[in-house]
């Protein structure tokens, strides 16, 4: 099936072996995806204490390579790619011409001219096309690599045991947001030391051919640490405890990354002219001036979950609107990332709710993230 053919939700290299585990399976971003296994709080806390392995194939994996590919991706987002040195990951994004993002990404410079861009599944196909756009006048070239890839993640503080039982890689030498070739259970990877979890962890890019072999592998090995399979469910839920933002929710079209309170992503003293720079230097300063509303953690006092697009409210005023909202399995109670008023964005502040349903919950302003673990 060709990646533009959206008739029917596309299968990653592992359904099989997904659906033999009697994974829950859900449409996401076009694809058939594991929501869960048996219970997402257990495999949540896996994650925490132990080990979790997650299917992440939907991932969009885009390769830009040639004399230009830099240059070109320094035009084409915020970042500044040119300065990634080999083997290292940059996490950026990439913005309209009126400083919207598109989407946020992790690119890779796997060699001296060739990088791994890593769109977000829901955003793959208009990543592409932005990129291939503007690529017009460099000699670089954008390839569509979806098919390329399947993405295995193994996140958890047991993680870097269970590889270093498969890999004579250098993986303590591996530092977050890096990457590098290497051999798992036999299979050639791509190694990176990234996730979307919280916890220390390992992104490995396989040929889907091998994926069956690998996932099975780290199963085996994994097993006595705790390992166990993961789906989407927890795979959100440990996002939203560290804080971490999903396109979608907290990141959207509507939004400049200043407007996200993430402006520092942005690098206006790089090499050359970038798409949505003047409307990003003018969000910079509007930022300065009249601050945007802030993303900020809530912490439910009750047991009610806010979800997404609830209004926060105080004093009867709708003062910020929630953007993620579940049950935290490390708390023990609710928790959501909301963008309020700047003048209820202090920790502590006294007074915001949530209304759920017409009912005014009451919440507790915290710092983002709620969870950070301990290195």
């Amino acid at each position: 099936m060709s990646s533009t053919d959206s008739a029917a939700p596309r299968r990653t290299a592992l359904d099989a072996l997904h659906r033999s585990l009697g994974a829950t399976m859900t449409d996401f971003a076009g694809w058939d995806m594991p929501l869960r296994y048996r219970s997402e709080r257990d495999e949540h806390v896996a994650v925490r204490t132990a080990a979790g392995l997650f299917d992440l194939s939907h991932m969009g994996e885009i390769t830009v390579t040639g004399p230009e590919a830099a240059r070109l991706l320094n035009h084409a987002l915020v970042g500044n790619i040119a300065s990634v040195g080999p083997g290292r990951a940059r996490y950026t994004m990439i913005c309209r011409t009126d400083g919207g993002i598109l989407d946020d990404l992790i690119v890779y410079r796997t060699a001296d001219t060739e990088y791994l861009v890593v769109a977000n599944a829901s955003n793959a196909q208009v990543v592409l096309d932005a990129l291939r756009e503007r690529a017009a006048g460099f000699d670089a070239e954008v390839r569509d690599d979806r098919d390329a890839y399947a993405l295995i993640a193994v996140q958890g503080p047991e993680s870097p045991g269970i590889l270093k039982s498969l890999t004579d890689a250098d993986l303590d030498g591996l530092k977050y947001y890096a990457g590098l070739p290497g051999t798992v259970a036999g299979v050639p990877a791509l190694i990176a030391r990234t996730g979307y979890t919280g916890e220390d962890g390992f992104e490995l890019f396989v040929k889907p051919e091998h994926a069956v072999e690998l996932w099975q592998a780290l199963t085996e090995a994994g097993g006595p640490a705790g390992l166990v399979p993961c789906g989407l469910s927890c795979r959100d839920t440990l996002r939203l405890e560290a804080g971490m933002p999903l396109y979608g929710h907290e990141l959207t079209a509507s939004l400049t990354p200043f407007d996200a309170g993430l402006g520092r992503v942005v690098k206006f003293d790089k090499e050359g002219d970038f798409v949505g720079r003047e409307a990003l230097t003018e969000a910079a300063a509007r930022a300065e001036s009249d601050p945007p509303r802030v993303l900020v953690g809530l912490v439910a006092e009750g047991r009610r979950v806010p979800r997404a697009g609830y209004p926060v409210v105080a004093a009867g005023q709708v003062i910020g609107e929630v953007t993620s909202g579940a049950p935290s399995p490390t708390l023990g109670r609710p928790i959501a990332m909301a963008y309020v008023d700047a003048a209820h964005s202090a920790p502590g502040t006294a007074g915001v709710g949530v209304d759920i349903r017409g009912s005014h919950e009451p919440y507790e302003v915290v710092p983002l993230p709620f969870y950070k673990r301990q290195k």
